[in-house]
């Protein structure tokens, strides 16, 4: 899923003539502390409550604050991971979505995301997940996945960060669509792989997938 596709159209922008009283009733009704802010179709950057209240002055100018997040920006054809890592560096809730042109088309929250995450195919299948620790030289997804792949199964997605303690070591976690992982964890043990965890999930019954699914239809995501 891409950037374009997670606009979240009922967030509409502010503008520079617009004062913060405007700004204020917008985060209300939205229940939202941060808006974007446009002019001519320029992302100028965001707007928080918190800037509002400082200056005490609901009748000051958008134009009048020194906005935060200038760079809290994607394209639209950014994959939802890089709308992720961008609020994440920019420690903003929300991102700006502009075209080819750099024109502002929309905003993005990090609730969008997270709720596209969720409904993703790698999550949604049922499956399980290991962790695996090793040297930074030995990563191989190309390698691993043929191992997994031995055992009738497949990895639905991967993961990799540094190993916080040893800056020589990655910890690579897996999501693999099968529930019952001891075949897939002896072959990687036989070659040596190192498994610090595992997790399995368990399939979700049509009662339980049928109260999901209210409640996501309740929460509107």
């Amino acid at each position: 899923m891409i950037a374009e596709e997670l606009i979240n159209h009922m967030i509409p922008p502010l503008k520079l003539k617009d004062d913060a009283h405007k700004a204020m009733l917008w985060m209300e009704e939205l229940r939202s502390n941060e808006l974007p802010v446009v002019d001519h179709e320029k992302f100028l950057g965001i707007i928080t409550e918190e800037m509002i209240l400082e200056v005490n002055d609901v009748d000051k100018h958008i134009s009048d604050f020194e906005l935060k997040y200038t760079a809290s920006t994607v394209s639209g054809k950014s994959h939802f991971y890089e709308v992720l890592k961008v609020s994440s560096e920019q420690q903003t809730k929300m991102v700006a979505v502009l075209n080819e042109e750099n024109k502002y088309i929309g905003v993005i929250t990090v609730q969008d995301t997270v709720t596209a995450l969720a409904q993703s195919a790698a999550v949604q299948v049922p499956g399980g997940i290991l962790v695996l620790s090793m040297n930074s030289i030995d990563y191989s997804l190309a390698e691993i996945s043929r191992l997994v792949e031995e055992n009738n199964a497949k990895i639905l997605s991967s993961s990799i960060k540094e190993d916080e303690l040893d800056n020589s070591k990655v910890r690579l976690t897996l999501k693999i669509n099968k529930l019952d992982l001891t075949a897939v964890i002896a072959t990687l043990e036989r070659f040596e792989y190192k498994i610090i965890a595992r997790f399995q999930e368990t399939k979700i019954d049509d009662n339980q997938q049928d109260r999901l699914d209210m409640l996501l239809k309740y929460l509107d995501i």
